[in-house]
């Protein structure tokens, strides 16, 4: 009994960032993007995050990897699939931080979530995707609070500040500058100030947030239009910003460098990403982005290592609740099937014998008096893993 379900999507694992955002979509371009996909399936929903962009589908109407193209670009060479089950399991491993860069990263939940909201505004969510998104939430969730798979330092943000005390060692004299303030930028001024950050810049579109941010860590906030001074006060640049075109462009980089006898180093861990790709030709600059915080990920795996198994049982148990649930939506879906194929034949029947002298009241009593022992074991085949599949088939045709 295979769930109607199918993933199809690119990630840190298959395609580099720069494919990555390419199909990466957030916000209004989320919206529209179910809204396309709303035709194509029964059910869609879609995550996307600074490492991922799924698409996941219920009863899809072609082959999901034409969708994913058709949608998403041309990318379908870096794209995995997985079908039925497979694709419930690969849904809970994200759901669970197990398939992430950094394993056990805490800000997935958040984005699952997202995803889910996100469908539901669009009207493309129902019972299955519904349940399925739900379930796979709670076996997060259930992993983080019964095993320390989330214990410490687990995101992209640590990863970041993780590779800045690589470079730097102490980072107690450090001129830092961080663009953005949402969650992730949050955490990278938490990860800063933990390890001893005190000169901080905080950079971003709307200035009340960085303020916001900047006094809770000490720093100070800038609007985006004083980045080529910032950068010209910074050691290090650690960029998060939610913008879609790059913050810090190669012209104002080669600028600042040229008035300074200092290099600038910067990680770049937004998607899109915030920093011109360009820039790492510069003499004196040292960029990094996501893909180059794969040493980190993995010094963060073999730590976790030992939790695995126990996540792994805590996923196995959720999905086999679920796959039970699913029987029991489908036999409800067949009950329901079998008793108005068994009322209309039955109307039929009656119609044809008592012709015009049955009252339609009568004539519906009668038929719902009789259905119920009719329909009784057809009903109990349909609770029949086995028979069921085949009963439906027979409903179909």
């Amino acid at each position: 009994m295979e769930p109607p379900l199918e993933v199809v999507g690119i990630s840190h694992k298959t395609a580099p960032i720069g494919v990555r955002e390419c199909v990466a979509v957030s916000g209004a371009r989320l919206g529209h993007l179910l809204a396309a996909l709303a035709d194509e399936a029964d059910e869609v929903v879609a995550i996307s995050t600074c490492n991922r962009t799924e698409v996941y589908l219920v009863r899809p109407r072609r082959d999901a990897l034409e969708i994913y193209r058709d949608h998403l670009g041309r990318y379908t060479d870096y794209a995995y699939r997985r079908r039925g089950r497979a694709a419930l399991e690969h849904l809970f491993r994200v759901a669970a931080g197990l398939d992430s860069l950094v394993v056990g990263e805490a800000q997935i939940l958040g984005q699952v979530k997202s995803g889910l909201f996100a469908a539901r505004k669009a009207g493309t969510t129902g019972p299955v995707s519904e349940k399925a998104l739900q379930t796979a939430i709670a076996a997060g969730k259930r992993a983080r609070a019964e095993t320390a798979i989330g214990r410490g330092a687990t995101s992209v943000a640590y990863a970041a500040v993780d590779l800045a005390r690589a470079v730097f060692g102490d980072l107690g004299g450090l001129r830092a500058l961080v663009l953005g303030a949402g969650e992730m930028a949050e955490r990278v001024l938490e990860h800063l100030a933990h390890y001893g950050a005190a000169d901080v810049w905080v950079l971003n579109r709307t200035l009340e947030n960085a303020e916001a941010l900047a006094r809770r860590y000490g720093g100070r906030a800038c609007g985006m239009e004083h980045v080529a001074e910032a950068l010209a006060h910074a050691d290090i640049v650690i960029a998060s910003a939610a913008a879609p075109h790059h913050v810090v462009r190669e012209e104002r980089v080669r600028e600042v460098l040229a008035r300074r006898d200092a290099p600038l180093f910067l990680i770049d861990i937004a998607l899109p990403r915030n920093v011109d790709p360009e820039i790492a030709r510069l003499p004196g600059a040292y960029l990094y982005n996501l893909d180059d915080l794969e040493t980190v990920a993995e010094k963060n795996r073999a730590a976790r290592a030992g939790e695995l198994p126990r996540v792994e049982r805590i996923l196995e148990d959720e999905i086999a609740g679920w796959m039970e649930w699913y029987a029991g939506h489908l036999a409800a879906g067949r009950i329901q099937r079998i008793k108005a194929w068994v009322e209309d034949a039955l109307r039929r029947e009656l119609e044809a014998a008592l012709g015009s002298a049955a009252r339609a009241g009568e004539l519906e009593r009668l038929v719902r008096r009789l259905s119920g022992k009719t329909a009784h074991p057809l009903i109990q085949m349909a609770k029949d893993p086995k028979l069921g599949p085949a009963l439906e088939r027979m409903l179909e045709g």
